[in-house]
């Protein structure tokens, strides 16, 4: 009888072409595989394999609507389109400058087998090193806006594995530990979501050009199925709205033969569009020092009061530092009046207003003879709404004073944001619900008419839009350096080398490495060697890496400090040497713009030798490495500053063994003859 009802459904459907056969697209090598079909009710789904071997199980398609049947049962497969693309494209900062765009196409229109007849495009980009997939809502009568209160889309993974991933819909956003777990014991989890699976492939799942929408979790719904859960929105009730026509963000996977093919993967960028705001040559990759650290130990406030950090005298400090040191930037934090109430409320914040003891004018003067630049910083305590009705007088003040960055911060607890809401008024809203979204786009653009970059704490996730707002230069959204200034604990051993490959696959992180005052606040201090410190500054990518410890701690250690002077932050290539997720990793880059190299290697909580061929230097070239290494007594658990310095030459035939102490690493600097 169904089949009968399905049958006559199609006799009263308009004339469209129909696939003959379920669709299927290719990566251009030919290794990844993508298909789409349709069960005998109609509802749609796509599978994926990979030399054959399914990764993706066949898995649903669909959209579950607050105010009109949902887009799932009874739909047909229109004839697909294909077509190809290949070019290769520079960023004008990152992690290597030129990236190659490479893909196979597949267009295929859903469309109900009844009235009235809804439909949609997907649309998958195969490549070789993964693959995106996105609903396209065309203009049509009879879907003129979707108030989406879920989508259907699911990952039913076709092997076992072990994941690493974080919690979804915690008080405190990304800042958390990982877990590892088998794929069936994923529970409501962020993307980016990390898997090896059973045969090797390493898998993970994110999404790319997130505009006005919410942000997608995942949540485990038996055996290996993962569904798409998005993130709540301000009424309770719709997550999503939208008028057609409109796109949603990319859902993507990026798959390799090991954990550094994630790493290496360009997917994400490519997925999003090209540059809109030309040159942005007004920003330049930077190490900056800042008012902050000492805040985080509690030597400082950031409230105004006998102890405030943000002093003209201890400013003008930092300035010295940076400029005597060759970094070009001072972050200051706590300059500007309303720190007295700033947990999740924010209200009293003025972003043109500063504090009576710090001289912004004379300041930025100050800087500019010393060739620095301030680094602005704006904490809304999560009232973005606020922030917002200032953007136009503290982007302006920030001009004028010469500043060309600006650190925002959103610290609240999930869902105590407060945002401006699609009716004007303001909600209380999620981190990455669709009017924070909405928001965070706001302040890149708006900012980029001022000539400033944007680097976002508690932000929404990095989804690629790096590609397509050059301005939008790094992100927090992590649990980051400062909570080995007083986390409970603060951040183990294996915390980095997870992050490498989880939440650093989304996109740059201002992690602030660099730490030399191993005894903090926190009962545990910093969990790593001085070596490691130092390889932070490869491994973790950021076009601004902060040289966050106290000056006199920098100052009494020039030995090991001079890495820090030395490593670059702007890239001509990034490969990774080996590495095992949460285990251990190791990522040489060379600097854009010159012949020298530099490495970093960074171990969990166990002793490592990792025998690491020099092949990527350039053939035919000498080099002087400057090695940074353990100590042969160091220990994250003991003595944590025993480091030796040394040098040799090398060339690309050449092997080093690094050695690496239980939580330690090691950097070198590769200088090229």
């Amino acid at each position: 009888m169904l089949t009968r009802l399905f049958a006559l459904a199609i006799l009263a459907f308009p004339a469209v072409a129909l696939s003959a056969t379920p669709p299927v697209v290719t990566s251009p090598d030919g290794r990844i595989s993508v298909q789409l079909s349709a069960s005998t009710d109609g509802r749609a789904a796509y599978a994926v394999s990979r030399d054959g071997k399914p990764i993706i199980a066949p898995s649903p398609l669909g959209f579950l609507l607050t105010d009109a049947p949902k887009l799932d049962r009874g739909m047909l497969i229109g004839e697909p389109e294909f077509s190809q693309f290949d070019e290769t494209w520079e960023q004008p900062w990152g992690e290597r400058r030129f990236i190659r765009n490479h893909y196979n196409q597949m267009r295929v229109t859903l469309t109900e087998n009844f009235k009235p007849f809804r439909h949609f495009d997907v649309v998958f980009r195969v490549y070789d090193d993964g693959l995106g997939f996105r609903y396209e809502f065309p203009e049509q009568e009879n879907l003129k806006e979707l108030k989406i209160g879920e989508e259907l889309t699911e990952f039913d993974l076709a092997q076992d594995g072990t994941a690493w991933w974080i919690a979804a819909g915690e008080f405190n956003r990304e800042e958390q530990l990982y877990n590892r777990t088998t794929v069936g014991e994923v529970g409501y989890a962020q993307t980016p979501i990390t898997f090896r699976l059973a045969d090797g492939t390493h898998l993970s799942i994110h999404e790319a050009a997130l505009v006005d929408y919410s942000g997608m979790n995942l949540i485990h719904v038996e055996k290996r199925r993962l569904k798409a859960a998005l993130t709540p929105g301000s009424d309770g009730f719709a997550k999503v709205e939208r008028a057609a026509p409109f796109n949603t963000p990319w859902r993507t996977l990026q798959v390799g033969d090991n954990a550094g093919a994630l790493v290496e993967s360009s997917l994400i960028l490519n997925l999003n569009e090209p540059n809109k705001l030309g040159d942005v040559s007004w920003f330049r990759p930077m190490k900056y020092a800042g008012v902050w650290w000492e805040m985080h130990l509690d030597r400082k406030t950031w409230e105004y009061g006998p102890r405030h950090g943000a002093t003209t005298e201890n400013v003008k400090k930092h300035i010295d530092f940076a400029a005597e040191n060759g970094f070009g930037g001072v972050l200051v934090e706590g300059w500007n009046v309303g720190w007295e109430d700033w947990f999740g409320t924010g209200f009293d914040f003025d972003f043109a207003k500063p504090y009576p003891d710090f001289d912004f004018p004379a300041l930025a003067a100050y800087a500019k003879s010393k060739g620095v630049q301030l680094i602005g910083h704006h904490e809304t305590g999560g009232n973005a709404a606020h922030y917002e009705d200032q953007l136009d007088a503290a982007f302006a003040l920030d001009r004028k004073m010469g500043v060309h960055a600006v650190k925002t911060g959103y610290v609240a607890d999930a869902g105590g944001a407060r945002a401006y809401g699609r009716d004007g008024k303001v909600h209380l809203a999620w981190h990455e619900g669709q009017d924070m979204v909405r928001h965070h786009l706001k302040v890149v653009t708006e900012a980029a008419k001022y000539q400033i970059a944007i680097n976002p704490h508690e932000p929404v996730k990095d989804t690629g839009l790096r590609r397509t707002y050059p301005n939008w230069i790094s992100r927090e959204g992590a649990r980051g350096g400062e909570y080995d200034a007083w986390g409970q604990p603060g951040n183990p051993p294996e915390h980095v080398p997870t992050m490498v490959f989880t939440r650093l696959l989304a996109g740059p992180m201002d992690y602030t490495p660099g730490i030399f005052g191993m005894k903090t606040r926190s009962p545990n201090g910093v969990q790593t060697t001085w070596a490691k410190q130092l390889a932070f500054y490869v491994t973790i990518y950021s076009p601004i890496q902060m040289v966050p410890d106290l000056v006199e701690n920098y100052e009494a250690n020039p030995g090991p400090f001079q890495f820090i002077k030395d490593v670059a932050v702007d890239w001509e290539e990034s490969k990774v040497l080996n590495g095992e997720v949460g285990d251990y990793v190791t990522i040489a880059r060379k600097v854009r713009g010159g012949n020298d190299w530099f490495l970093g290697s960074i171990t969990d909580e166990n002793p490592r030798e990792l025998k690491v061929p020099l092949s990527f230097l350039d053939k035919g070239r000498k080099y002087t490495a400057q090695i940074y290494r353990d100590g042969p007594d160091a220990d994250w658990k003991g003595k944590r500053e025993s480091i030796v310095i040394e040098q040799r030459e090398v060339t690309a035939g050449d092997t080093l063994t690094l050695k690496l102490a239980p939580g330690g690493g090691q950097a070198i600097r590769f200088m090229a003859h």
